[in-house]
């Protein structure tokens, strides 16, 4: 090769590499994890975007949930404190407090920081249901952050031929990197399987080997090793529910009429739940020309 053809080549390569940093996607972006205490995950492009103030429930105000409450709020700490913990599903009924519990039990968290000797600090990072495939490259921008975050995904199921639930299994437990040290995944669900009935009978009727199958699908939710079960509540439990928010948002009404009102309000929707109780609050502040602050 002579002179002339080495330098053909040598401008060939620089004109291919151009062209390969030009379609390469660019690193993403370090986050400033000091901007908040929670952010939300954009996948493209990929971002951390900070959440100044979170839409949160106090603790005090979530009625009817005592046991799933102290669970989830002993698991939070001692991963805030940099011990084992695991990942959790709160699933069932509607309404129940189980986004609110999970965005309490961050905020409890995160007050009590200064008291655990090097507790790093605790991030909430909400991902959509829509992205989950994108969570390798969420892990991968946590991995070497100094702070601690919990991933949360609210409403979690998956339907039809939805395969995206294989990006989420290999996240939590049996990938070549697995989880993070730093990282654990909360997720709220109507459904304790993360599937519905009549897709996990379909690929058990039509599967050479439908116990194998129906295995995989199945497998998802063992790797939450916290279940955390939300059930309709009682009458008496929801007007708990109601009378605390009264009281916290000092909102001014004779107890029985109250009671007769919040009841009538849950028939009238078919439900009694921690959401329905709040509807009625937030229609009787209104009616009294009060703000909830």
């Amino acid at each position: 090769m002579n002179m002339h053809q080495d330098k053909d080549s040598i401008h060939y390569l620089a004109q291919i590499a151009e062209y390969l940093g030009r379609i390469a996607p660019p690193a993403p972006p370090v986050p400033d994890l000091d901007a908040a205490d929670a952010f939300v995950w954009h996948p493209s492009p990929p971002r951390l975007a900070p959440v100044p103030r979170v839409n949160r429930v106090e603790m005090v105000l979530l009625k009817g949930i005592d046991f799933v409450r102290d669970q989830l709020i002993a698991n939070t700490e001692r991963f805030a404190r940099g011990l084992p913990a695991n990942n959790a599903l709160l699933w069932g009924s509607r309404g129940m407090g189980k986004s609110s519990l999970v965005k309490a039990a961050h905020a409890g968290a995160v007050a009590k920081r200064s008291e655990w000797a090097g507790a790093l600090p605790l991030k909430l990072v909400e991902i959509h249901r829509e992205d989950i495939e994108s969570l390798p490259l969420l892990m991968n921008i946590m991995r070497e952050a100094p702070c601690r975050f919990i991933v949360f995904c609210d409403d979690l199921s998956f339907d039809g031929h939805d395969t995206s639930y294989k990006s989420l299994k290999a996240v939590l437990e049996g990938g070549i990197e697995g989880r993070p040290d730093n990282v654990i995944f909360y997720a709220t669900s109507n459904r304790r399987h993360l599937l519905p009935r009549d897709m996990m009978e379909n690929e058990r009727s039509t599967s050479i080997n439908p116990g194998e199958a129906i295995e995989e699908k199945v497998s998802l939710s063992d790797r939450f090793g916290l279940w955390l079960g939300f059930h309709k509540c009682s009458q008496d439990d929801y007007l708990d529910m109601v009378h605390a928010y009264c009281a916290h948002y000092g909102l001014s009404i004779e107890k029985s009429k109250c009671e007769a009102e919040a009841l009538e309000w849950a028939t009238t929707r078919g439900s009694r739940s921690g959401r329905t109780a709040f509807q009625y609050i937030q229609d009787l502040a209104g009616r009294l020309e009060k703000t909830l602050v």
